[in-house]
């Protein structure tokens, strides 16, 4: 009985390892600071999106005046956010090629409608956090959130004026900021989380006003529970 217990005992730990090889692959993910009721947030998130991410990423299941909804005016929009004569009901479309994309960067950039849907809010968020200047690579830059193994990704650091250059510690996988950006560390993660943000309320605008409409049923319902009991007790008081 001693053999076959140990012998139990091995086969699980055999068969544990290769879970406990996978968890330690995976990249750490900060919190994301999504409040979709912030909208100077939201608006400045927009602002970000359209600035940098637009120039080669599509969304294309959200439309220009959507953007109302958070706070923007249309007049604001077609100033602040519309370049290439596109107009306010338009959805935001990339007028890179996809070819051409595919060529200059391996792969053609995503659409980024419900990335954050995909790959939820932290790991956008620490992900445009997690770039590291990379010599190895063909764009020049690593992420380890996008490639926990080898840290790499065919996307260029688009905000790294911004941020600055991090360098990356292959042992601790720790990265350092070893050239400074345009922005201070707490500067570029607000910029980065209003942008997660922005992308959050992109993935699903109706979110916000389904919170809201969801009070206002269980107000309902609980009113109408009240009704009920009174209702009930008044047809079964002679009885009781």
């Amino acid at each position: 009985m001693k053999i076959v217990n140990r012998l139990r005992n091995t086969l699980l730990v055999l068969l544990t390892l290769p879970l406990l090889a996978i968890a330690s692959e995976e990249a750490r993910l900060d919190k994301a600071p999504i409040d979709a009721s912030d909208y100077a947030s939201l608006q400045r998130g927009a602002k970000t999106f359209v600035n940098y991410c637009l120039n080669c990423h599509s969304a294309n299941y959200m439309r220009y005046n959507r953007l109302l909804e958070i706070g923007l005016t249309e007049k604001q929009i077609k100033e602040n956010l519309l370049f290439t004569g596109e107009k306010v009901g338009d959805t935001m479309k990339v007028a890179m090629d996809k070819k051409d994309a595919k060529k200059w960067f391996g792969a053609a950039p995503p659409d980024l409608s419900v990335e954050v849907r995909a790959r939820g809010a932290d790991w956008v968020y620490s992900y445009m956090r997690g770039f590291y200047r990379d010599t190895t690579s063909p764009t020049g830059w690593g992420n380890c959130v996008f490639d926990p193994v080898y840290c790499k990704v065919s996307m260029p650091h688009v905000l790294y004026e911004l941020q600055g250059e991090q360098a990356l510690n292959h042992e601790t996988h720790e990265l350092k900021l070893v050239k400074p950006g345009l922005l201070s560390i707490e500067e570029y993660d607000t910029l980065v989380g209003d942008l997660t943000n922005f992308m959050a309320y992109m993935a699903e605008p109706a979110k916000q006003q389904r919170n809201q409409l969801g009070w206002f049923v269980l107000l309902f319902l609980g009113v109408l529970l009240v009704l009920t009991y009174r209702l009930k007790k008044a047809y079964w008081k002679e009885i009781h």
